[in-house]
């Protein structure tokens, strides 16, 4: 039996399995707020392991190793901003955030709860966030479909759009029908696969070069010793200083990604958090490790094997197909795999609920139908891969380059809006649709101007700041919001009784 088919039948044995837990996932929903939210009954576990690998996509295993063996250990910044933020976001956001929702009539996306929340009669704000969602979301699942497309050219030697379509296709598969039980469920499977595989690869490729020290050796010969420095050499810079801030601010991001947040919304109660909060970064803090001595090792990898890398974006792929066994190896992928499709299809159920729940409603007069609602999500989560799909077959940036500007546009429309809505009493719906926009069009213009700083930090600073303002100048007391504010941490200080043996 040749190689490839050991690592086509590992890669076959994943297909299968993501496409049988898509289909178990499917006979399980009933209704639209199962199809959306699960029933607002994910385990801590699922809730942490499925924000975990819908947030890092083929970023974790493609991206930030690739930045690392280019750069150097100043890209690591990246990592540390990331983790700061997702743990100021679990401990802060999620149960608040978990007990709001249901206390303000049951909010199931993010734009119906800042309507509910903020008693926005104009319907402008469901309607520019649930915009906000389309537009960067099919740009951030773009950027998925880039990944699939050079793992499948880089893994196989085949051909790009080929390998795109494939992969695009079967996480449409499990999305379509499974919604957002099977993309949780799957979401758990890939991010165990890839914690594994970021240790695995790593440590392999270190004990073939030959330890520690040979390994350092060789990073020092083959890049220089600034690739093992914090700040990119031995004087630091105003530039190193910004590449710095810029990495930091990352984390900002976390407090405004809706394929993040919804997941908090979907736990059994706002107490869980705090088991979720401990799972989610334990694993994040390993698999973050993982990819950074990943991109380290392979710089000492390729030298001592006399690879030329052509795209470093690969380097775990690559250590992978030469170091493991066929059949391992092909579990290598498939983590790889895992990390893509896991994000993919969290941003196409988020998508399809922006469509569905806060635009289609918003222009309907009458109610739909549960079955209608459902059918409807299903054909957006279509149409919005198909488009998706389109913009990837003439990729024009990087993975980490496309998914950078996405992770910007929602962390700076939605993050201060969210912090807003859940602990200032006094934000109005035209403050929060100020915030929303302002934050937003400043990533697009900020982007344009090139300074050097990552155009996240600007445009929350500025959304938040304009949100503050114009809330202070429009604010009128409103009885149903205080008490709804007041419930809200009723709920998180009296917890509510589940059934005991509760699933998802």
């Amino acid at each position: 039996m040749s190689d490839q088919i050991f690592t086509y039948i590992a890669l076959g044995l994943y297909f299968a399995a993501m496409l049988l837990i898509g289909y178990i996932a499917f006979r399980r929903t009933d209704d639209h707020e199962d199809y959306m939210l699960g029933g607002r009954n994910l385990p801590p576990w699922v809730a942490a392991l499925s924000a975990g690998a819908s947030d890092m996509s083929g970023w974790l295993v493609m991206g930030l190793p690739g930045a690392i063996y280019l750069t150097g250990l100043i890209e690591a910044w990246i990592a540390i901003g990331l983790t700061i933020g997702a743990y100021l976001n679990w401990l802060l956001v999620a149960p608040r955030l978990r007990a709001y929702t249901e206390v303000s009539r049951n909010s199931i996306t993010v734009p119906s709860f800042f309507e509910n929340r903020l008693r926005d009669k104009t319907r402008l704000l469901r309607i520019l966030s649930g915009v906000v969602i389309l537009v960067f979301f099919t740009l951030y699942i773009s950027a998925g479909m880039v990944a699939a497309g050079v793992f499948f050219e880089s893994s196989f030697g085949g051909d790009y759009l080929f390998g795109m379509l494939l992969i695009g296709v079967i996480t449409l598969l499990y999305t379509l029908f499974g919604g957002f039980l099977g993309a949780s469920f799957t979401d758990v499977v890939q991010g165990v696969m890839m914690l594994i595989a970021l240790i695995v690869v790593p440590v392999a490729a270190m004990i073939a070069i030959g330890g520690l020290g040979e390994t350092t050796d060789l990073i020092a010969a083959n890049a220089g010793a600034d690739h093992l420095s914090w700040f990119g050499g031995t004087a630091i810079t105003g530039a190193t200083v910004l590449a710095i801030i810029s990495s930091l601010a990352w984390g900002l991001g976390y407090f405004g990604q809706p394929h993040i947040v919804v997941r908090f919304m979907a736990l059994r109660s706002p107490q869980e958090a705090k088991s979720a909060r401990r799972i989610g970064i334990s694993w994040m803090i390993i698999s973050l490790i993982g990819a950074v001595i990943s991109g380290l090792v392979g710089i000492a990898y390729m030298a001592a094997n006399g690879i030329d890398l052509a795209d470093p974006e690969t380097v775990v792929l690559v250590m992978s197909q030469t170091l493991l066994h066929p059949f391992v190896a092909g579990l290598v992928l498939a983590a790889v795999l895992a990390a893509i499709m896991s994000t993919i299809s969290s941003q196409l159920i988020v998508s399809s609920s922006a469509l569905v729940e806060d635009l289609f409603k918003v222009f309907r007069k009458e109610s739909p139908k549960a079955k209608t609602l459902v059918l409807m999500g299903r054909l957006t989560v279509l149409v919005v891969a198909i488009i998706a799909i389109v913009l990837a077959i003439t990729p024009n940036d990087s993975i980490l380059g496309l998914v950078s500007f996405a992770w910007a546009g929602f962390g700076a429309a939605f993050g201060p809006i969210i912090i807003l809505s859940l602990f200032w009493r006094r934000l109005t719906n035209w403050g929060a649709l100020a915030g929303m926009f302002v934050g937003a069009a400043t990533v697009f213009i900020w982007k344009a101007l090139d300074t050097g700083l990552y155009e996240l930090l600007p445009a929350f600073v500025l959304g938040m700041v304009v949100a503050v303002v114009v809330s202070l100048f429009t604010y009128r007391p409103n009885e149903e919001i205080e008490k709804e504010f007041t419930d809200t941490g009723t709920m998180l200080t009296v917890p509510r009784p589940h059934a005991v043996g509760d699933t998802p």
